[in-house]
């Protein structure tokens, strides 16, 4: 547990980071970023436009305004990047306190798992949750991960059908075996349901890289493409921002995160307080005409990850706020 000090501190790093306005990001640039940070001096204007002037005297993950979230009016155009929440961020509460959490952080869109009761498989507990999803303004744009273990048609059907009831357009699915997609894109021409397979780094057997899932599916139905969880890319190796441009059109859903090495999955920070390249990766999503989310995917301070996801959220939408976007979340 974090003292109400150390979380002050790591908020304040992401409102001054998110103020940053360079052209290009790249990653040399961001390793110099503190140096940077410690000399560049900030007007009030920058600091409210980053969209994160909350009360920076004190962030907990129990008290917070339900409108500190709130991005701080500005003069721009509505921005092409969707900002959503991954529900594995709040694994180990309940759907009603992970509501409640997004009503504070004013996020409306949700990237839902079947992780403690967020969305059971179960087709009258699922009614139960979509109910409580609707009541509260939460829409859900995507599911997953679900894994596809079973090269069969009932265990893929169930599925399919879980996410229709839902309304979910995106499946984000864990480590398919590339022989069971055949048979998958039978079911996506069928429900008219996205697949995106989301590649889990260099551990993954299957999927390291978007790239090594872009030349599984390039020969199937374009409604099979990619999930590019921005942390696990980076340590396998691949260029993120490259990726996003080659992956282009079969890009469904990203996860996004920080980390502070590009070789450690245990370096994961809050968004801005490491070396992540977002304001290019953002960039590279508008210029590839992406339309769906960038889903925050804060997997770190589990029992805890209010202040970490908090900074995040300012962070992102701080650099949409000095890339001139108004931010829909």
């Amino acid at each position: 547990m974090r003292t109400a000090t150390q979380q002050r501190s790591a908020f304040s790093r992401s409102i001054f980071i998110a103020t940053i306005r360079d052209d290009h990001i790249s990653t040399n640039l961001q390793k110099a970023r503190v140096t940077t940070l410690m000399t560049n001096k900030f007007s009030r204007r920058s600091f409210v436009q980053s969209g994160a002037l909350l009360a920076a005297a004190t962030v907990t993950s129990s008290t917070l305004p339900s409108s500190a979230m709130q991005p701080s009016p500005a003069t721009g155009a509505p921005s092409p990047i969707h900002l959503g929440l991954a529900s594995y961020t709040f694994r180990n509460f309940t759907r009603a306190q992970m509501i409640g959490f997004m009503k504070q952080l004013n996020v409306s869109e949700l990237n839902v798992k079947d992780t403690k009761d967020h969305l059971p498989m179960d087709p009258s507990e699922e009614a139960k949750a979509l109910a409580d999803y609707t009541a509260a303004g939460i829409k859900l744009h995507a599911a997953g991960a679900i894994y596809f273990t079973k090269d069969d048609d009932a265990d893929i059907r169930s599925k399919f059908e879980y996410c229709k009831r839902a309304g979910i357009s995106v499946i984000v699915a864990g480590d398919p075996d590339p022989a069971t997609l055949p048979r998958v894109e039978k079911f996506v021409k069928e429900y008219d349901i996205r697949i995106a397979i989301h590649n889990h780094g260099p551990e993954d057997k299957l999927w390291h890289s978007p790239l090594d899932i872009l030349k599984a599916v390039k020969d199937l139905d374009p409604r099979i493409g990619c999930c590019i969880d921005v942390g696990h890319t980076v340590r396998a190796g691949t260029d993120v921002v490259q990726a996003i441009h080659e992956v282009g059109p079969r890009l469904f859903n990203v996860h996004m995160k920080d980390l502070t090495n590009f070789e450690s999955k245990e370096s994961q920070v809050a968004v801005g307080e490491g070396i992540m390249p977002v304001r290019g990766i953002f960039e590279a999503l508008i210029k590839t005409n992406y339309k769906g989310f960038v889903d925050l995917e804060y997997e770190i301070h589990a029992d805890d990850p209010m202040p970490g996801v908090i900074a995040s959220f300012a962070y992102m939408r701080g650099v949409l706020a000095g890339m001139g976007y108004l931010t829909h979340s």
